[in-house]
């Protein structure tokens, strides 16, 4: 089962990618410090619509607990999975991810420092967005008199993002070690335990829309490795693209980084298997980052909170699991290719 011919998905694999997180979400309701069996889980989801009767605790838990954390994981994973396969486009770097730029660092410290502050999810989030753009930006400029190569744009990253994680660790140092360091520690690891509805129509409409503007712009995303000059031929604003593409993939960074914190890999992880599996066309591999990189973090979260008495920090197994899974997609694939 491959690509059509144009480009885009073949229709079995679009109904597979979207089936995929649905039924791994299900299965997710299901498994947790409590079990249910998919039967039951169906009825009370039923019972939400019908008005029916249901147990008053398996209401709670699947509704009120992981209801929430199943699509703010689903959220999270398609929005880092297609931010991680845009910065890559973008800098024609296999390596550029939210990650590897120094945006996730950047948005870290900015969330940090809302959270020293005292601010809200919305303050946060602002604050948060703020310094990824800072961060990309700085980036950019860092690698642009040299080209935007893989040596140049890497390091660049990685300078950036090790000035910001800096900035972290003087965060943490002037945090109060009773109740403020403690929290901003934990939260930079990663988890979605603080997930709930209320907190979701804060984050989810940012993600959201990051997501969907990059998915309406997929036609165009082939045209960003290209130059000026071949982009206008194409009829393309190469440089309003670019801005846009910015935007939407450090907001979506950014909120996902004030919803759960740091959460490493995804961007880097599933946009390769995509690309591995779909070809380099943005039309096919745009919608399976989306599909795939859900898929990836509900199982992640559900691993999360399911193999241990103590709930896992997601960015721990995020790089537990991607890390050696990276290395044999790398080595089949013998050697980086975008």
């Amino acid at each position: 089962m491959k690509r059509s011919r144009a480009g885009a998905l073949h229709p079995a694999w679009m109904i597979a990618l979207l089936i995929l997180p649905i039924l791994l979400g299900l299965a997710a309701l299901c498994i947790g410090r409590i079990s249910y069996p998919l039967p039951e889980i169906l009825k009370v989801l039923a019972a939400k619509c019908t008005g029916g009767a249901v147990d008053k605790q398996m209401n709670i838990v699947i509704w009120s607990i992981r209801m929430p954390r199943i699509l703010l994981a689903m959220l999270v994973g398609a929005g880092l999975s297609v931010a991680g396969c845009a910065f890559q486009s973008l800098f024609s770097n296999p390596l550029a991810t939210p990650d590897t730029l120094g945006v996730a660092s950047g948005t870290s410290f900015g969330a940090a420092l809302a959270l020293l502050l005292g601010c809200n999810l919305l303050g946060v989030q602002g604050i948060a967005f703020a310094f990824g753009i800072l961060a990309v930006t700085l980036t950019w400029l860092s690698a642009a008199g040299k080209g935007r190569g893989l040596s140049s744009v890497v390091l660049a990253g990685i300078m950036i993002g090790s000035l910001f994680s800096s900035l972290v660790s003087l965060v943490k140092f002037t945090a109060d070690t009773e109740t403020q360091l403690p929290a901003i520690t934990y939260w930079l690891m990663g988890s979605l335990s603080g997930a709930g509805f209320a907190s979701l129509k804060w984050g989810a409409p940012c993600i959201a829309a990051g997501i969907l503007v990059l998915f309406l712009l997929r036609w165009q995303l082939n045209v960003l490795p290209l130059g000026e000059d071949e982009a206008k031929s194409l009829g393309s604003n190469i440089r309003l693209l670019r801005i846009v593409t910015v935007i939407c993939a450090t907001a979506v960074t950014a909120s996902s980084v004030a919803m759960c914190g740091q959460v490493g890999w995804v961007g880097l992880l599933i946009p390769h298997i995509c690309r591995m599996a779909f070809g380099n066309d943005h039309r096919a591999i745009i919608p399976a980052s989306v599909s795939l990189g859900a898929a990836f973090l509900v199982v992640v979260d559900t691993l999360a909170r399911s193999i241990s008495a103590a709930e896992i920090p997601i960015s721990v197994l995020t790089a537990i699991i991607g890390a050696p899974f990276f290395i044999i997609l790398m080595r089949r694939s013998r050697g980086w290719r975008l």
